[in-house]
């Protein structure tokens, strides 16, 4: 009878698989932060002209002329779900609805300018979709106020249940953009 071991990892072996996750951990967090700041930077303009943004008026005139009216409802609908949608990203909390958030408030800006054409229209939200969607799956890494809350998810199921809350949100701002 023949006995055959292995030998335990030793730290040289676990060095460079804990090394990759750190390198993961830390650009999800570089994506992450920069994201999530240059999305609520794009609310914070809207709801308040910060960061050179024409602020709420001129911003609820502008959805009124989409065809988003009322834009007063509309351009706060927008603002505030850039904001929460990017800080939560930012911080790494609540990683999936974060990215619900800003991928359903992306796929109506896509919507709105879609007829323009790429390089016309919506080559920029498609630009500030990918991100959102990638974080979507990836969570939120090691560097996150998620991290090791029992609340951090991610992975495909929580992926594909970001995007389909995103989906419905989205469907249900167009349906009652159409209803008024």
């Amino acid at each position: 009878m023949t006995t055959t071991t292995t030998a335990a990892p030793t730290a040289a072996t676990a060095a460079p698989a804990a090394a990759d996750t750190r390198a993961l951990d830390v650009g999800l967090l570089i994506l992450r932060v920069s994201f999530g700041l240059l999305f609520a930077v794009h609310g914070a303009q809207k709801l308040f002209g910060w960061f050179g943004g024409y602020g709420w008026s001129a911003t609820a005139q502008a959805f009124d002329a989409m065809g988003y009216n009322p834009g007063k409802f509309f351009a706060t609908l927008a603002a505030a779900s850039e904001i929460t949608g990017g800080v939560l990203l930012a911080l790494g909390l609540l990683t999936p609805l974060g990215a619900a958030i800003a991928l359903g408030t992306m796929i109506n800006a896509l919507v709105a300018v879609w007829s323009k054409g790429f390089t016309a229209g919506w080559e920029f939200p498609l630009l500030f979709t990918l991100p959102v969607l990638a974080l979507a799956f990836t969570g939120s890494g090691r560097y996150a106020l998620d991290h090791q809350r029992p609340w951090q998810r991610q992975g495909l199921v929580w992926g594909v249940g970001a995007v389909v809350l995103a989906v419905v949100a989205a469907v249900i701002t167009l349906i009652a953009k159409a209803a008024f």
